[in-house]
């Protein structure tokens, strides 16, 4: 891939794939492969973070241009052309995940038995940046991945509920990001790129209860712009029905630190009540939570869904 963000990418340590697809090691893959903490999504999913490929076929297109995203913006539009085949994307989006930690083999901090199950990850986030639906061969890339056994997390916006309805097979977990409580925060925080963006993200949740796989809302919560809307939101999950609820605090880093301010960022304890007194609203669980992330955990009560995915 060669196009004008290819060198502030590869600065930013991404692993660029064919001509529209990327991967970048996050920070939980590291501590963990060297003995330390995993992700939340390991306490939350049994999601092992030294075996995790996180990637987006759709490095350079997305709906939305979101405040509170702290990836750099370099998106051309909202179509992607002369789209790569899917399973060169996950073969070589593997490959580069594992250049991309080849460099921890000779830590002393690594084991061998932890280097080996690095070296053959089981789940892919397909969550880097961007809009993943906007690439038309999603599905067919979701099927090769779950064919190499790995488990699959999709992170959408929802403002491409057509892509969802047709999408075959579905993920092993679908997260739709519902960071707007009303229409005006809606385009306010969220900036989209499509003129129905709002009516398209709530017939996503309208949507959501007819798809067959595990479900997530995804609240990214900023301090003093689009909390604590509890009624709002309330409204918008029970239309959803997701098996889970996660409610995220914003976090003042990266490119977004050029558009919000450090007041934005809620505290755990912010995060924590404003999840406590949602899941009373909607008669879900409080099932856990992780403070240095600022996240939160809600379950259906009467899901009976067994939270581990390392066996898929």
């Amino acid at each position: 891939m060669e196009n004008s963000y290819s060198q502030i990418y590869k600065k930013q340590h991404y692993g660029l794939v064919g001509s529209h697809s990327a991967v970048k090691v996050c920070h939980w893959t590291k501590s963990e492969l060297t003995g330390g903490r995993g992700c939340y999504k390991g306490d939350f999913y049994g999601i092992n973070s030294h075996q995790c490929v996180q990637m987006t076929p759709a490095l350079t297109s997305c709906t939305e241009n979101c405040s509170f995203c702290w990836r750099f913006q370099g998106f051309d539009g909202m179509k992607i052309s002369d789209e790569d085949d899917p399973e060169l994307i996950l073969e070589e989006s593997i490959a580069a995940h594992r250049k991309l930690i080849s460099g921890f083999k000779g830590n002393p901090k690594v084991s061998e038995e932890r280097w080996n199950e690095a070296e053959n990850p089981k789940h892919i986030a397909i969550s880097l940046t961007g809009e993943p639906t906007l690439y038309s061969r999603l599905g067919e890339f979701i099927a090769l991945a779950k064919k190499r056994g790995m488990s699959t997390f999709l992170v959408t916006n929802g403002t491409l509920p057509m892509v969802l309805e047709r999408l075959d097979p579905l993920p092993t977990q679908l997260y739709v990001t519902t960071a707007g409580p009303t229409k005006q925060i809606f385009y306010d925080l969220l900036n989209p790129s499509i003129g129905n963006a709002w009516e398209n993200f709530n017939r996503t949740l309208e949507l959501l209860p007819s798809l067959d796989t595990r479900k997530v809302i995804r609240h990214t919560l900023v301090n003093g712009i689009n909390m604590p809307y509890l009624d709002e939101y309330a409204k918008m999950d029970s239309t959803a029905q997701p098996d889970f609820i996660e409610s995220k605090g914003y976090v003042h880093v990266g490119q977004s630190i050029q558009r919000l301010g450090i007041e934005n960022m809620p505290s755990h304890e912010q995060v924590r009540e404003f999840s406590m007194q949602l899941a009373e609203r909607l008669g879900y669980s409080f099932h856990k939570e992780r403070s240095d992330s600022r996240v939160t955990l809600l379950t259906r009560r009467e899901t009976g869904i067994k939270i581990d995915f390392n066996t898929i």
